[in-house]
Formats: C-alpha cells, sequence, structure tokens
C-alpha cells in the first residue's frame, strides 16, 4: 500500500507543476484536499462489511475526531510551508530538504522508546544520499527558503508519527476524510486572505486537479493511513520516500525531462536503500515468528 501511494504522489509533482499555472498554492491545496474528501464520503459506506451493526462509542467518536484535525493541521503546516520555501529557493533544495523526514522521523521515534536499528538508519542514510543526487542541482547554502522547507520536513515528520498513532485505533478512511476536511478548510481561509480564488481558475486547472484530488488525496493518504497500520513509522517513510524518484520518471514520461547520470545513481541509492530495509525487515518478522 505504501509503494503504491508513494508511486501515485510521485506522478502528481507533474500534475500539481500543471495546475499552479492557473491558481495559487493555497487554492490548489484547498480545492485537491476537498476533492479527497468528497470522494472518501462513499468508500466509507462501501467499505463498511453487510450487515455490520456494531455501536460506535463515544470514545471511538473522539479518537477519531481528535486524530483527524491533528494529522489534517500536520498535512496542512507541512504543504504551506513546502509552498512557501519554493517561493524563496530552488525546487531541488526544497525537494531534498522536505524529503529529509527520513531521517528525522527514526530521530523523533528516539523520545518516544523507539528502537532503531542499525540497517535501518544506512537504509535512511543511502536514501538521503540518493535524494541529494536526484533533487540538487546546485551547491547547497542557507537561505530563508531552506529554513521553510526544513520545517516542513519537521511537521511531515510528525504527520507520519501521528498518523502512525492513530491509525490503530480509528478507521483510516474515516480518519483520512476528517484529515482532508481539516486541511481543506484551513487552506480555503488562507486563500480567500492572501489569494483571490475564482471559479474560472478552478476550471482551468480542473485536469491536474482532479488527479492530486482523487488519486495523490482521496486515494495516496488513505493507503498511508491504512499501510501504516502495520508498518513501523520509519520504515513506512523510508517506503513514501521512494516518490522522488518517482517523480523524475513522472516528469520524463509526461514533461518529457531526461534523467542525467547522477539523477539515475541517486534513483538507484534510494532503491537499494528502501529494498534493503524492506528485505532485513521481512527476514527479522521471520525468525521473530519461527
Amino acid at each position: 500500500m505504501l509503494f503504491l501511494a508513494a508511486f501515485i504522489w510521485g506522478f502528481a509533482f507533474a500534475f500539481q507543476s500543471q495546475g499552479m499555472e492557473h491558481m495559487g498554492p493555497m487554492t490548489f491545496n484547498g480545492t485537491r484536499f476537498f476533492i479527497g474528501a468528497i470522494v472518501l464520503i462513499p468508500i466509507v459506506f462501501l467499505f463498511k462489511k453487510p450487515g455490520e451493526k456494531r455501536k460506535i462509542s463515544k470514545k471511538d467518536i473522539k479518537v477519531t475526531l481528535i486524530g483527524g484535525i491533528i494529522c489534517g493541521l500536520c498535512l496542512f503546516a507541512a504543504s504551506s510551508l513546502q509552498q512557501f520555501g519554493i517561493q524563496y529557493t530552488s525546487v531541488g533544495k526544497a525537494g531534498f530538504l522536505t524529503t529529509l523526514y527520513i531521517i528525522l522521523v527514526p530521530i523523533i521515534g528516539i523520545f518516544f522508546k523507539r528502537k532503531v536499528s542499525v540497517f535501518v538508519w544506512i537504509g535512511a542514510i543511502l536514501s538521503v544520499i540518493g535524494m541529494y543526487l536526484l533533487c540538487v542541482s546546485e551547491t547547497m547554502s542557507i537561505n530563508k527558503g531552506d529554513i521553510f522547507a526544513f520545517c516542513c520536513a519537521i511537521v511531515f515528520a510528525f504527520h507520519i508519527l501521528s498518523v502512525d498513532y492513530f491509525a490503530p485505533k480509528t478507521n483510516g478512511i474515516v480518519l483520512s476524510c476528517i484529515q482532508f476536511l481539516t486541511s481543506g478548510i484551513c487552506a480555503m481561509i488562507c486563500a480567500f486572505i492572501f489569494e483571490q480564488p475564482t471559479l474560472t481558475e478552478i476550471v482551468k486547472g480542473i485536469v491536474p486537479l482532479l488527479y492530486v484530488g482523487v488519486m495523490s488525496s482521496g486515494v495516496a493518504y488513505t493507503l498511508q493511513i491504512l499501510g501504516q497500520k502495520n508498518a513501523d513509522p520509519t520504515i513506512a517513510s523510508l517506503i513514501m520516500s521512494l516518490e522522488s524518484a518517482v517523480s523524475v520518471l513522472g516528469g520524463w514520461l509526461i514533461l518529457h525531462q531526461k534523467l542525467t547520470g547522477k539523477e539515475l545513481l541517486g534513483c538507484l541509492l534510494m532503491f537499494i536503500g528502501v529494498i534493503g530495509v524492506q528485505v532485513f525487515d521481512a527476514k527479522k518478522e521471520k525468525e521473530i515468528t519461527e
């Protein structure tokens, strides 16, 4: 599920690039999150088992509502910080700094008494090196945009950990729906304050909005929540980081952008890091069950 989510997110970058030609970042984010929420509403009922009459307690409702709002606020904050970062720094730097959540998730997890194996650290380091080769073409320097992008990585790390905490305790699809409604409301409030959203610009960007809203938001983020029910958050962050590699593939297929030797090497290192952790994790689980 997490691999599929990363694949969908990767291709979303090309559609996001097209959509941003017609509207502001807050308008785009707000609309995509609302579309994602609308898509999930009927799925909530479709996934309900026939004849299921389990009484939902007030505690279940409270946990799902709180979890959805917390995850939604994290998603809104991370998406906004990423957009601000791109305004002041290059896309390559912003992409690299944002995906530093790969390292930040296990580091933050230590404070919550989570054990992190040496193999996971090695995989994380390989993935970060791979992302650097893949995304960064200029010399590294610190500016306002870099700080925004790094803060975005921190918030995304907390988003992954929040999903890890609430997903096993709630209905994943309902949690995802509340998350999108929260993010959409926050983004549209900011859009009406800082931008001038119109129906015309939304209609012009409807194709990328539908892909990002339905597939990237509605499908992929729900796959993340469902997938993280039985996955370690550190390993989950590594798998989802593959979106950077897939985004290059999407740029090549959709926008006809070419891959350089350095970018191909970066993709290779990322795949080695992620697959290596998956193989080790599978062997470890097999040893425990035996």
